[in-house]
C-alpha cells in the first residue's frame, strides 16, 4: 500500500526536489503551504506541486491566527531571545505545525515531512511541535535519510536533478543568501552573509527603508492596550485608525517599515550548538515591544515586573528552541497572562530615523502618583522615613565592609612577619 506523507511545501528548490523525490522512492505526496504573510505567488506555486505530482495541495491562510495566538502572547511576555532577536521565524514555526498535523490526520496518515536542514533551529521547531501535538506522528526529514544524502551530496546534485525532471528552479538562483519570511519579519542568512564581518549590503533589507532615506519628519502613533495585548492604533499626523488585529498588525509594519524601524544583524546561538549570523527586518514587532514594555512601566507593581522579567528570558528560550507546545510553556503563558491583568492604556511612540521612541503614557489604573513622585510636593512621602530604610539596608554592606578589612588587616600583618 502507498504510504501517504504530508509535506511542508514552500515552492523554492529544496521541497520541489523533496516533492518530486518522494514521488519517485513511491510516495503519494500532499503538499501543505501555510499563509504567515510571506510575499509569495501562492497560485503558481501550487500548480508547481501539483505538476510535479502531487496528489492534493493545501494552501492555508493562518495570518490571523499568528498575530493573536503568537506574535501578541509572545510580545506580551516581552519574549526576546539573547535581548535582542524578536523571534520572528520562531513564532512562526508552531503555528505551522499545528496546521500541518490537523491536515495530517485529516487526510488520515501518520507522515510529515519537511524541508528543514540537519545543521539549523527549524528542524528542531517543526518536529518538537509535531510529536507534541500528535505522539505516534512519523517524521520523514529527508537532510536526516540517509539515501536522500546519498543522492544529494550538495546544490549542484539539486539542480541536476531539478534538469532532469524539468523542475523550474529559476527563483531560487536570484538571491546569493536565504530568506525567511511572514507576517512578522523577514530573515536574511547565509551564503555571502556567512562571515559575520562582512557588512550587510543594503540591497538585501526589502521591509524597512534605510534610516538615512527615511522621512524627515517623524511620525506620533497612539498604540492602545488592552490586559497587555493591542486593540487599537491611531496615527495622530494623519488619523489612520486600526482596531482589527491582522490590520493593526500589518499598519505597524507599513508605517514602521516607512521609518526605517526593526533592523537588527546579529550573531545569536541556535539551539543546535552552532552560531549563526541573522539579518532581520521586524518593523511592527519592534514599535509593538518599545510600546508595550513602556506601558508596564506606569501599569505594573514593580515586584511582578521583576518576576516578569526572569520569565520573559525563559520563555524567549523556549519559543526560540522549539518548546511552543511543551507543560512548561503553559505554565509559564499562565503566569504572563495573569501578570497582564491590569497592562491597560495607550503609549505615544515617535517613529523617526529608525527608532520608535515612547513619548508619552496614560493608563487607566497607572500605579504613578504625580504629587507622590514630585520634587516640589510631599506628596504623602516623610522625606525623613528615608533616613532608617537607608540604614536598614545598609546593615550587611557595613557588615561586608568589616569583614574585608578584616581579612586585609590579616593578609597584611602576614606579610610584615
Amino acid at each position: 500500500m502507498t504510504k501517504k506523507v504530508v509535506l511542508a511545501y514552500s515552492g523554492g528548490l529544496d521541497t520541489s526536489i523533496i516533492l518530486k523525490w518522494f514521488i519517485e522512492e513511491g510516495y503519494e505526496v500532499i503538499a501543505y503551504m501555510a499563509d504567515v504573510g510571506q510575499e509569495e505567488d501562492f497560485e503558481a506555486a501550487k500548480e508547481k506541486a501539483l505538476k510535479l505530482g502531487a496528489s492534493k495541495v493545501y494552501v492555508e491562510d493562518l495570518k490571523r491566527e499568528f498575530v493573536t495566538d503568537y506574535i501578541f502572547p509572545a510580545y506580551a511576555a516581552n519574549a526576546i531571545y539573547e535581548g535582542r532577536y524578536l523571534l520572528g521565524t520562531a513564532l512562526a514555526r508552531p503555528i505551522i505545525a499545528k496546521r500541518h498535523i490537523e491536515i495530517a490526520e485529516q487526510e488520515g496518515t501518520n507522515y510529515v515531512s519537511h524541508g528543514a536542514t540537519g545543521k539549523g533551529n527549524d528542524q528542531v521547531r517543526f518536529e518538537l511541535a509535531y510529536y507534541a501535538l500528535k505522539p505516534d506522528v512519523i517524521v520523514l526529514a529527508p537532510w536526516k535519510m540517509q539515501n536522500f544524502l546519498d543522492e544529494f551530496k550538495g546544490r549542484q546534485d539539486m539542480l541536476d536533478y531539478a534538469d532532469k525532471y524539468n523542475i523550474p528552479v529559476t527563483a531560487t538562483r536570484k538571491k546569493p543568501y536565504s530568506e525567511d519570511d511572514n507576517l512578522l519579519h523577514i530573515s536574511h542568512e547565509a551564503g555571502v552573509l556567512e562571515d559575520p564581518n562582512a557588512i550587510c549590503a543594503e540591497e538585501v533589507y526589502s521591509k524597512t527603508t534605510s534610516p538615512e532615506n527615511a522621512p524627515d519628519t517623524p511620525e506620533v502613533i497612539a498604540l492602545t492596550f488592552k490586559d497587555g495585548i493591542p486593540v487599537h492604533v491611531k496615527n495622530l499626523e494623519d488619523g489612520t485608525e486600526k482596531t482589527d488585529p491582522l490590520e493593526l498588525f500589518m499598519y505597524l509594519n507599513e508605517v514602521g517599515g516607512k521609518h526605517g524601524i526593526g533592523r537588527l544583524d546579529m550573531v545569536e546561538n541556535r539551539f543546535v550548538g552552532i552560531k549563526s549570523r541573522g539579518v532581520y527586518e521586524t518593523p511592527g514587532g519592534e514599535i509593538l515591544h518599545k510600546a508595550h514594555l513602556d506601558l508596564e512601566g506606569i501599569a505594573m507593581d514593580r515586584e511582578v515586573m521583576r518576576l516578569r522579567d526572569m520569565l520573559s528570558s525563559k520563555i524567549a528560550q523556549l519559543i526560540y528552541n522549539g518548546f511552543w507546545f511543551s507543560p512548561e510553556m503553559d505554565f509559564l503563558m499562565g503566569a504572563i497572562a495573569k501578570s497582564q491583568d491590569l497592562i491597560d492604556g495607550t503609549v505615544k511612540v515617535k517613529l523617526y530615523k529608525g527608532t520608535a521612541y515612547p513619548i508619552a503614557r496614560t493608563s487607566p489604573v497607572s500605579l504613578y502618583d504625580e504629587e507622590l513622585s514630585s520634587m516640589d510636593i510631599e506628596g504623602g512621602y516623610n522625606q525623613i522615613d528615608a533616613d532608617g530604610f537607608i540604614k536598614v539596608n545598609a546593615i550587611r554592606l557595613k557588615a561586608h565592609s568589616a569583614i574585608l578589612k578584616s581579612l586585609d588587616k590579616k593578609h597584611h600583618d602576614k606579610k610584615a612577619a
